[in-house]
């Protein structure tokens, strides 16, 4: 697995209690950024933080603010992110024209928390500014008096405003004795490196998803098969879903995933996906994962087991820690499962666990210990040979892309 890394610094109020933290892109240890490609860097600082890392792990339960490139404002289909949990920030270098402003105000009327970056007031940025929740200023780019006159300006407007690049006790007092709602800068912290590994994925199966997904006539059924090929890729949308819509019951199965995140949503990620860089992995290991996931699933099929989906989730995640090079409890310790699933594969617990020793004793043909309720080893078989020939014709398919 990849080292991966991403900035963090906090944005503290007038209490300097922690509101939130800036996430920034960062490419080593080293805490610093050279971006050639905008675009690509927001692309991995969203992924390095919604499917890597963990939102959660990085922000807990304060917001995230991220930098958005013009074209994340101004493409209808942008990745969406939880309404809830983040802050958009508009750079100050794009160009604030009728596009933008139009992109700006979809997304504020979705329910975004909109923010102006390293914001100079001018009179053609009036549409943004009234669109905007939060309002940055850079406080070593102005003298006091300057940052006195932007004040009184923008307190017209219902926002809150933000001092950024603080480095000292005498320009924090000065800001918070403005009004100034919220602190960023080095007198409160410097960005702090976060480091993780990126999980690797099948590329063939990414771009063979990519792929299908233009077809108009696609079904939901056929997603998520498409989905399902790719057991690191399944886990990121597990991982998403369930960060992203943290009300909800936590979700198991990648059906109820597609049910959540539709189709539009599943091809804004995929691109992402596709997008950043990604390893593949021998196709023993993933053809294996296939074959328990779709024996798991035909073997509580057959006992007429509820929710035959999660147990194809067990058995397809049954081969992370193989996957991953990792343990499966530090696995399990970022993707928030719930209690049945995360026991059944760290403990063989419950109806689910039940299920996946008995797909691990026929695989290993440990026929000692093959015991599936009241099926018949003959039924066992026709579930293990059914999965069997599902995981090679899914695999011959990728191979032929």
């Amino acid at each position: 697995m990849d080292d991966i890394f991403l900035g963090r610094q906090p944005i503290c109020d007038q209490n300097l209690a922690v509101y939130g933290y800036e996430l920034l892109f960062r490419d080593t240890q080293t805490n610093s950024a050279q971006i050639v490609d905008g675009d690509r860097a927001t692309s991995r600082v969203i992924i390095n933080t919604f499917m890597e890392i963990g939102l959660d792990n990085i922000v807990h339960n304060r917001l995230a603010f991220i930098n958005l490139t013009r074209a994340f404002f101004t493409e209808e289909h942008a990745v969406p992110l939880p309404r809830d949990r983040v802050v958009l920030e508009v750079l100050e270098d794009i160009v604030a024209d009728d596009e933008l402003i139009a992109g700006v105000r979809r997304l504020s009327e979705q329910g975004y928390i909109i923010a102006l970056d390293d914001f100079i007031y001018h009179e053609s940025l009036k549409p943004l500014v009234a669109l905007a929740n939060i309002v940055k200023i850079d406080v070593m780019a102005l003298d006091h008096k300057t940052i006195a006159d932007h004040v009184k300006e923008l307190r017209k407007y219902p926002l809150k405003l933000l001092a950024e690049k603080v480095e000292t006790i005498e320009e924090f007092e000065f800001c918070r004795d403005l009004g100034f709602d919220y602190f960023q800068g080095f007198f409160f912290a410097r960005p702090h490196v976060i480091q993780g590994q990126r999980l690797p994925t099948n590329r063939l199966a990414i771009l063979h998803l990519l792929s299908r997904l233009q077809d108009p006539d696609i079904s939901a059924h056929e997603l998520e098969e498409l989905i399902a090929r790719d057991v690191a890729f399944s886990y990121r949308i597990l991982r998403y879903v369930n960060s992203a819509a943290p009300a909800l019951r936590k979700i198991d199965s990648i059906h109820q995933a597609v049910v959540i995140l539709g189709l539009r949503t599943i091809r804004s990620w995929t691109s992402l996906l596709a997008l950043s860089q990604v390893d593949d992995k021998p196709a023993e290991l993933v053809v294996t994962a296939m074959v328990r996931g779709k024996m798991a699933e035909g073997l509580a099929a057959a006992r007429n087991a509820s929710n035959p989906e999660s147990y194809f989730t067990v058995g397809l995640f049954s081969a992370l820690d193989a996957l991953m090079d990792t343990s499966m409890e530090e696995i399990l310790s970022q993707l928030p499962l719930s209690d049945n699933i995360a026991n059944a594969l760290l403990r063989y617990e419950g109806k689910q666990g039940e299920i996946l020793k008995c797909v691990l004793a026929y695989e290993n043909a440990d026929w000692d210990n093959l015991h599936c309720g009241d099926l018949s080893r003959a039924a066992v078989r026709e579930c293990y040979l059914s999965a069997v020939q599902w995981a090679g014709q899914i695999s011959e398919q990728l191979v032929g892309k």
